[in-house]
């Protein structure tokens, strides 16, 4: 069985009030996060913000999260960039610091054709003997790529799953239908996880994950159990804080939430991404309150 399965948080990069990377707050997060039963740990993904990170800060986040987790849950490390040589490089890295997997983001910007995308794939995969998780966010990187090309991927023996973000139930049902039974398809949409499961999924990469790591793991194991009582229950009680989580760009208001749960100092992303506003964070708060997380 694909050991991608279940809800993957992917995790925020705290930084220290003068811009670093703040160890001993990922430390905490990840120890919060294993104790709450996540299961598994994503750093350097959109949400942990890789894109201001640099590739020695990138580096280490990923060594510092395989050695904290200590193999108690899978680590997917985000190895993705618009440059195939820089995917290859970050990805060979994140084998080199002991992760299970690397997830590949949809060259950004560039906007590759279709077989574009399945040749740089194919060209990491190549490279690399790690299991690689594709991820495909078209409202992020303006390129969409679609079930047959996926299709494609999962025929080389290392891309082991796809990381579907375009919320696209319609979609997502041709990657299951297109694709082996072992290739694990994960929610990258906390809205449509547990839909997602119904139809086939195996899980989420999730941005709630971060705040409510317990009952997320849970959604997703009563959803994969095919108890769709208590999944839909905790789908209802999650659905409120899904949608706090998406108030400002990702990943403010998940750094925000934790802040004012107390499990980070600096609740600041990196610029462009800049402090939630006060009337966002009052909603926020409200939310988080209304959920028993402050």
């Amino acid at each position: 069985m694909n050991k991608f399965r279940g809800a993957y948080v992917a995790i925020v990069t705290p930084f220290t009030k003068d811009g670093k990377v703040d160890e001993k707050g990922l430390k905490d997060l990840i120890e919060f996060q294993v104790k709450n039963g996540t299961h598994g740990i994503v750093p350097c993904g959109t949400t942990g913000e890789s894109a201001t990170l640099t590739h020695e800060e990138h580096h280490r986040v990923v060594e510092l999260t395989v050695k904290t987790v200590k193999g108690r849950v899978p680590v997917l490390a985000g190895t993705g960039s618009n440059s195939t040589s820089e995917s290859i490089e970050l990805t060979r890295a994140a084998k080199a610091a002991g992760a299970d997997g690397a997830l590949m983001i949809t060259p950004y910007y560039n906007k590759p054709t279709q077989e574009g995308l399945y040749q740089h794939f194919k060209a990491v995969a190549e490279a690399v003997d790690i299991p690689i998780i594709l991820y495909n966010v078209p409202s992020r990187t303006s390129v969409n790529m679609l079930p047959e090309t996926v299709a494609r991927c999962a025929k080389i023996k290392n891309i082991v799953g796809v990381k579907e973000a375009t919320a696209d139930l319609n979609q997502i049902s041709q990657v299951i239908r297109l694709c082996p039974k072992n290739f694990a398809v994960l929610s990258g949409d906390d809205f449509t996880c547990m839909a997602t499961v119904a139809i086939g999924g195996a899980g989420v990469i999730s941005v709630t994950s971060n705040v409510a790591p317990k009952d997320m793991a849970a959604m997703m194991d009563a959803a994969l159990a095919g108890d769709f009582t208590k999944a839909r229950k905790l789908h209802y009680k999650l659905f409120p804080l899904m949608g706090a989580m998406f108030i400002e760009t990702n990943p403010t208001p998940a750094k925000t939430a934790l802040a004012l749960m107390g499990k980070i100092k600096n609740s600041a992303p990196r610029l462009p991404l800049y402090k939630m506003s006060e009337a966002s964070t009052e909603k926020l708060s409200k939310v988080l309150a209304d959920c028993g997380l402050l």
